[in-house]
């Protein structure tokens, strides 16, 4: 029963995160910008994992050493995500959000060309099906995806592999909501001074209507997704949480196709299947 628990953590970890265009899109519609979508949703989850800090009475100490790595945690974290809701004005969120699932095999990449980690077939194969299902996500019936769009979610997807091998490297682990509420007042800092930068203003929130959606993005696909995975991780292991992040893109694409009234396409099936298979491939070369 528990390692039945463990999945279902696994499984509401990958849909709680997958949520992230339900609320990206309607503050879209809302006329709000990117990058001030991407300020309020942090803003949140700071608040958010900051309330779970508190109810759980755990300490806010944290090791002076790992601040540095925090700060630049922080700082990818945001770009991440602003390249990554910027890729929704160009692109169908199911899209983007199938695409942004590349990033464990640039992890892969960037571990051996700086890491000399051992490439093997299983490496290869998988980088030739990521890519492949890229090549299917990238060209529609109508021809080709906006260039912008794939530039801005591929941006999204390295940085982020970029910082996964970061967070690796910390020197002193921490609790998970602890390193986490630090990495998100990094982040907060890195948008408060791009949004002081000239030409750069922060908006503010309509309605009442935009500050759920706000507070939904720094709640459900961050802070109730980093609890279902830290509780995933624990009972079923890295390898199995991993492959059952192959729900993310699906729930994007769900929420795409059903409430915002995407186009489900026979390219689209065969570019996710690519890329979830591409995942699951390396996800399983690790574990061995």
């Amino acid at each position: 029963m528990k390692k039945y628990l463990g999945i279902i953590y696994g499984i509401l970890a990958a849909i709680c995160y997958g949520t992230n265009p339900l609320g990206g899109l309607n503050l879209l519609h809302a006329h709000l910008e990117p990058t001030t979508i991407i300020f309020y949703r942090i803003l949140f989850a700071t608040l958010w994992v900051l309330l779970a800090i508190l109810i759980s009475r755990k300490s806010l100490k944290f090791p002076v050493q790992n601040l540095p790595y925090v700060a630049l945690l922080g700082a990818l974290f945001a770009i991440s995500a602003c390249t990554f809701y910027s890729s929704f004005l160009f692109m169908d969120a199911g899209i983007a959000s199938t695409l942004l699932f590349i990033y464990p095999i640039f992890v892969a990449m960037m571990m051996t060309i700086f890491f000399k980690e051992k490439i093997n077939k299983a490496t290869v194969i998988s980088i030739l099906l990521g890519f492949a299902g890229v090549a299917f996500l990238t060209r529609s019936g109508s021809g080709f995806l906006s260039l912008k769009g794939i530039a801005f979610v591929i941006a999204s997807s390295l940085t982020y592999a970029i910082y996964i091998i970061v967070a690796a490297r910390i020197p002193k682990q921490t609790g998970a909501l602890r390193m986490n509420f630090y990495v998100l007042i990094f982040a907060s800092l890195s948008m408060l001074i791009f949004k002081m930068m000239p030409g750069q203003h922060l908006q503010m929130l309509p309605d009442l209507k935009s500050l759920f959606w706000a507070a939904e993005l720094g709640l459900v696909p961050t802070l109730l997704s980093l609890i279902f995975m830290v509780k995933a991780l624990k009972i079923i292991g890295s390898t199995p949480t991993a492959i059952l992040g192959a729900l993310e893109p699906l729930t994007a694409v769900c929420i795409g196709v059903f409430i915002f009234g995407e186009n489900f396409t026979t390219r689209l099936l065969i570019g996710i299947i690519l890329i979830l298979s591409s995942v699951v491939i390396i996800t399983l070369k690790k574990k061995s």
